[in-house]
């Protein structure tokens, strides 16, 4: 019951928005400070993916949990998760174009054509782009409810990329054990709403 009650806390995503800042402010500290090895814009840019990762994790994870331990109030968290997220997708891309390519738009865009990985990731961010843009209460009127639901399932779509684009890009060092965790768990979680949405549709 506590818990319940702290998560409709007035204060409760406030916190949630300064948890979700942390792991950039602790990069940009580090980046300033020199504490991200010998190759700190790699670091950045490998970092603001794995959080842009972990994000899809926690974001998909919503909706299981919230039916799981029936706890309604979860919901009220996932439009900031997602947001958060978003903004480690950009980030990642904004370290990429300005390390990588010096944000010379012609090298950019032919690097994204050129190598897979980065076409996928590329394409991953678009696709969260109308989900971030749709991510306030006036644009479930606009679009209404059904349709609002459904181009938010391009989440699904997002977490595809992204594993893919992360396994193309282990591929060059063939090191895959962190993507078979991340596969592992973003798998699980649609796997889980595919259920879900067949046991809901069995019941109405």
């Amino acid at each position: 019951m506590n818990v319940r009650k702290h998560l409709l806390s007035p204060w409760a995503k406030p916190l949630l928005m300064l948890l979700l800042a942390l792991p950039a402010l602790w990069l940009l500290y580090a980046a300033i400070n020199d504490m991200l090895g010998a190759n700190p814009a790699e670091a950045l840019t490998r970092r603001t993916g794995d959080w842009t990762l972990r994000g899809l994790c926690v974001v998909l994870a919503v909706s299981p949990l919230r039916v799981i331990s029936a706890t309604p109030a979860l919901q009220r968290f996932r439009r900031i998760l997602g947001v958060a997220t978003f903004t480690y997708g950009c980030l990642h891309m904004l370290c990429y174009a300005w390390f990588d390519q010096g944000l010379a738009i012609d090298d950019i865009a032919r690097d994204i054509l050129k190598r897979p990985f980065i076409w996928l990731g590329f394409g991953g961010l678009v696709c969260m782009l109308p989900l971030a843009l749709t991510s306030f209460n006036a644009a479930i009127r606009w679009l209404s409810p059904q349709r609002w639901q459904l181009l938010h399932r391009l989440v699904y779509a997002v977490a595809v990329l992204a594993v893919l684009h992360f396994f193309w890009m282990r591929a060059g060092k063939n090191n895959f054990a962190e993507v078979w965790v991340y596969a592992a768990i973003l798998g699980g979680l649609m796997v889980w709403r595919v259920v879900h949405w067949r046991r809901h549709a069995q019941q109405s």
